[in-house]
């Protein structure tokens, strides 16, 4: 089913119409060989890139498609519905590029953001450790000062796009203890010492290149430090609530096609003379499927608004991370049930969906952590 998008600007209707273009004619012929195989499609992510999507919501003075975030989200979403790691992908990147863009000096921003954001360079973001993750304020990398800046020694973990990525920032320790000795480097993939290992095997979204990067004395120069010196939690919280919109959105892209498999699998299939869908049971189950997910959708365009208008989202980013990502686990656990046997085998994608669900409540911050958040705010 095509998503109405009644509220989109004419320009957002064009840029959706041809993010479906794209996506229909690009992804979707290879989502099932890439997933199965575990191959990272990096060409898609210069295709995309060349088509200016790998920096919608930045400004066009360095590259950038300046859309605001109620666009740039549903772009999103339309990507995850058919290649749910691709649209992580394109989140993570965004995501990348945020403390440059938020908090880089003019210098800094004329120097990276335009190759950043133009299609070619893909990016990658480094805040947890192995010992620490949901804390992470508690990481150990650290980065000790020289005559020509620092030499960052460390282990990351979980990062995405770890030895695909063209640059990576990475938050690390230049101080003492806590969030005041945490500062961000802004490091290329050929930095000498920067040692990506081999990718995680992991549950779901196998196409997406996960991995811990290990820093044995990797030199940064001193104009790679973006931000005040202790600022880098600040940066690295500020740009979670953008990440965290990003993952509300990738979880309602991958719960409507869900949804739509679902639906058109009840039609087809029959039972006792008749469709599926026309058992009561069943066609509820449906409904219920389909008005979470409306209700999710509303949920991450409302903050969305929020971050448009300059206003404080932290907590609505939040909960729209929360709400959409259990929404997207329950909806694709409920499409598997609707085919039956049929939805567990891989002669389907909804059992490739109730996998990828799952992780969408734990990276960008836990739902547990989203529910402090949350709490807090109250």
């Amino acid at each position: 089913m095509t998503v109405e998008r009644p509220f989109l600007p004419e320009a957002g209707r064009e840029l959706i119409g041809l993010v479906r273009e794209i996506a229909d004619g690009e992804l979707v012929p290879r989502v099932a060989e890439f997933e199965a195989e575990g191959r990272f499609p990096r060409d898609l992510f210069r295709l995309l890139g060349r088509a200016g999507l790998l920096g919608l919501p930045y400004p066009e003075e360095f590259g950038g498609g300046a859309q605001p975030y109620e666009v740039y989200l549903q772009v999103i979403e339309e990507l995850a519905a058919r290649w749910l790691a691709v649209a992580e992908g394109v989140s993570v990147h965004t995501l990348s590029c945020y403390p440059v863009a938020a908090y880089g000096t003019e210098t800094q921003r004329k120097r990276h953001l335009p190759d950043m954001l133009g299609g070619e360079l893909l990016g990658a973001y480094c805040l947890s450790e192995p010992q620490s993750g949901s804390d992470a304020a508690s990481l150990t990398t650290r980065a000790v000062a020289g005559a020509d800046g620092w030499r960052v020694s460390g282990t990351k973990a979980w990062i995405t796009h770890a030895g695909q990525a063209d640059f990576y920032n990475v938050f690390c320790r230049t101080g003492g203890p806590g969030t005041s000795g945490i500062s961000c480097l802004l490091l290329d993939a050929g930095t000498p010492g920067l040692q990506p290992q081999a990718p995680e095997r992991t549950m779901g979204l196998r196409s997406s290149t996960v991995a811990q990067i290990v820093l044995d004395g990797a030199p940064a120069p001193a104009d790679r430090l973006v931000g005040d010196e202790g600022g880098g939690f600040r940066i690295a919280m500020s740009a979670l609530d953008g990440g965290r919109l990003g993952i509300a959105a990738c979880a309602v892209g991958l719960a409507q096609a869900a949804l739509d498999y679902a639906v058109a699998y009840a039609r087809e299939r029959h039972q006792f003379g008749r469709p599926i869908l026309e058992f009561q049971g069943l066609g509820f189950m449906l409904a219920d499927m389909a008005t979470q997910i409306a209700a999710a959708r509303s949920l991450y365009l409302a903050a969305a608004r929020l971050r448009d208008a300059g206003l404080p989202h932290g907590a609505e980013a939040a909960k729209a991370k929360l709400f959409c990502t259990d929404t997207a686990m329950r909806v694709t656990t409920d499409a598997v049930q609707v085919l039956g046997g049929a939805g567990y085998v891989t002669d389907h994608p909804v059992e490739r969906y109730m996998r990828e669900a799952k992780v969408l409540q734990i990276f960008e911050g836990t739902n547990q952590i989203q529910r402090m958040v949350i709490s807090r705010s109250l």
